[in-house]
C-alpha cells in the first residue's frame, strides 16, 4: 500500500494518487480556499514496524520492573514502606538538595502502592503513545524527563520534608505538552478532531488536580503534578510555535535546551531558597526529621506542608502538645486542609481529650466530602470510651459514605470482638484485608476472633502471618 509523499499517511488501496485528501485540503487552506483544516505539525499517523519497541514501552517496562524489585524487598506488593522508597531513590528534600540530584530521575520510576502504579501506567500508556507519535522519540524523551524533573523540584519546594515517588509528574508534563500543542499547533486534521482531543486532555488535567487537592489522606503530590503540567505547557507551546517540524532538528534542540537550562536554574533556586538546612548526614548534618523540619519552618514559617510534616513527626513521637500546635498552625494557614483537621482530632483522642476530639470530628461531618472521615473519627472516640455499639454505628456510617475507606473495617471488627460478636468481627476483619495491605495488628485481631470462635487452626495461621509481617517490617 502506497503512502502520501507529503505526510506519510497510508493512501487508500489501488489509489493512483500520490497525495492524501488531508494534504490536499491543507494546501487548499493555505491558498485561502478553506479554513476547516490546519497545517501539519508532524506525522502522528505513520505506522511503525510492528516489531519496533517504543520508548513508552521501555519506560512502562522499567517502572514495572522497579516496582517488582521494591515489592520483593518490601515483602508485600500493596504498599511500600518509606524506608524502601528512600532506598530505591525516592525524591526527598534533605537528600536530593544535599547532592543526590539523581533522585530527581529515579523517583519517576518508583511507586508507593499497587493502585498508584496501576493508575500511572494506565495514563502513561495512553498519553505516552500519543505524545511519542506526535513529537518523535527523542523529543518525547526530552519532554518526559525535563517535566518529570520540574515536577520533582516543585515537590521539594512545596513539600521539602516529604517523600515523593511516581511517574505522575512526567505524565502531567506530557498532558501539558499535548494541551499546548493541540491548542497552538497546526495539523492536517479536521478542527473537530483536534478540539475533541484537546478537551479530553484539559478534563484529564483539571480532574486529577482537583482530586489531588481534596484527597483526604494527603498522599497525592499535587505540587509535583502542577510542576510537571506547567513545564509541559511551556515546552509544548515553544515547540508548537518555534519548532513544529521534525525536519528542523536544530531549532527543536535549541528549544529543548533553553527549557532544560531554565529547569536547572529553578533547581538551583530551590536549593538557594531552602538553604543549607536540609543537608543529609553524609555532610555532617543531623538526619533527625524533627530537627530538619523545625529548621525549615523557622526559615519558611508559611510553608503549610512543612508544618504538617512536623506535626506528623511530633505525633509519631507522642509529643502531643507540639503536634497540636503544628496542626493548628496548618489550619491557620490553610483552614480547609482536611488531613490536618482529622489528625488534630486524633491528637486530642491520644490525650483522652474526648470533648475536643468530638468537636473536631463533628466539624468534619458538616461537609459532605469529609463526612466519612468524621464518622470514622467519632467511632474511634466512642471505641476508646468503651461505647462499642455506638462506635459500630459510626463505623458503619463511615462505610456507607465511603465503602472503600481503609482501616474502618478493622476498627469495626475490634468493636464487634469486644461485644462477643465473633462472626461479625471475623467478617469485618476479612473485609479489611480486601481493601488494605496486610498488617500484623489486623492478623492478630483475626487470630483473637478465630480463637474466641474455637477455630484454633485458623488462629494459629493468623498469628504466624502476624509474626511474618513483623519480621518483614524489620
Amino acid at each position: 500500500m502506497a503512502n502520501c509523499i507529503r505526510c506519510g499517511r497510508q493512501l487508500p488501496p489501488f489509489s493512483f494518487k500520490k497525495i492524501c485528501q488531508w494534504c490536499v485540503q491543507h494546501e487548499a487552506a493555505q491558498r485561502g480556499e478553506g479554513n476547516d483544516y490546519q497545517p501539519v505539525i508532524t506525522q502522528p499517523w505513520v505506522r511503525r514496524s510492528e516489531s519496533s519497541i517504543t520508548l513508552t514501552q521501555v519506560i512502562f517496562g522499567a517502572c514495572i520492573a522497579v516496582y517488582l524489585a521494591m515489592a520483593i524487598a518490601n515483602g508485600s506488593p500493596m504498599e511500600m514502606s518509606g524506608q524502601i522508597m528512600l532506598h530505591f531513590g525516592a525524591n526527598y528534600g534533605p537528600d536530593t538538595l544535599s547532592g543526590q540530584w539523581w533522585r530527581l530521575l529515579t523517583y519517576m520510576f518508583l511507586h508507593a502502592g499497587i493502585w498508584h502504579i496501576l493508575f500511572n501506567m494506565w495514563c502513561l500508556w495512553d498519553l505516552g503513545r500519543l505524545c511519542e507519535s506526535l513529537y518523535g522519540r527523542w523529543s518525547y524523551a526530552a519532554i518526559y524527563f525535563i517535566t518529570g524533573i520540574a515536577g520533582g523540584l516543585a515537590s521539594i519546594g512545596w513539600n521539602p520534608g516529604v517523600l515523593s515517588v511516581g511517574a505522575s509528574g512526567a505524565v502531567f508534563g506530557l498532558a501539558g505538552a499535548l494541551i499546548a500543542s493541540f491548542y497552538l499547533g497546526e495539523f492536517s486534521l479536521p478542527s473537530f478532531a483536534i478540539s475533541g482531543t484537546l478537551r479530553s486532555l484539559v478534563v484529564f488535567a483539571v480532574f486529577n488536580l482537583v482530586i489531588g487537592q481534596f484527597s483526604f489522606f494527603g498522599g497525592v503530590d499535587n505540587a509535583c503534578h502542577i510542576g510537571g503540567l506547567v513545564s509541559g505547557l511551556i515546552l509544548g507551546a515553544l515547540i508548537a510555535r518555534l519548532a513544529p517540524q521534525v525536519e528542523n532538528p536544530v531549532r527543536r534542540v535549541s528549544v529543548v535546551a533553553v527549557v532544560a537550562v531554565f529547569v536547572l536554574l529553578a533547581g538551583l533556586g530551590v536549593r538557594q531558597w531552602l538553604g543549607g538546612r536540609m543537608l543529609s548526614p553524609s555532610q555532617g548534618r543531623s538526619h533527625d526529621p524533627v530537627a530538619q523540619l523545625q529548621a525549615i519552618v523557622k526559615e519558611q514559617p508559611n510553608l503549610t506542608r512543612a508544618h504538617f510534616a512536623l506535626a506528623q513527626a511530633y505525633l509519631s513521637r507522642q509529643q502531643f502538645p507540639q503536634a497540636e500546635a503544628e496542626y493548628k498552625k496548618v489550619l491557620e494557614l490553610q483552614p480547609g486542609y482536611t488531613p490536618a483537621k482529622f489528625q488534630l482530632g486524633l491528637t486530642y483522642l491520644n490525650e483522652r481529650r474526648y470533648p475536643e476530639a468530638r468537636a473536631a470530628f463533628n466539624d468534619m461531618l458538616a461537609q459532605e466530602d469529609t463526612k466519612a472521615q468524621g464518622h470514622y473519627g467519632l467511632g474511634l472516640v466512642l471505641e476508646d470510651e468503651g461505647k462499642y455499639q455506638s462506635a459500630i454505628d459510626e463505623f458503619q456510617a463511615a462505610l456507607r459514605a465511603q465503602p472503600s475507606m481503609s482501616d474502618v473495617n478493622q476498627e469495626l471488627g475490634n468493636s464487634y470482638l469486644k461485644l462477643g460478636r465473633f462472626d461479625d468481627a471475623i467478617a469485618a476483619l476479612l473485609k479489611e484485608k480486601e481493601v488494605s495491605a496486610d498488617n500484623p495488628d489486623l492478623e492478630n485481631a483475626l487470630a483473637d476472633a478465630y480463637q474466641a470462635k474455637g477455630m484454633a487452626k485458623e488462629a494459629l495461621a493468623a498469628r504466624d502471618r502476624a509474626q511474618e509481617l513483623r519480621g518483614q517490617a524489620h
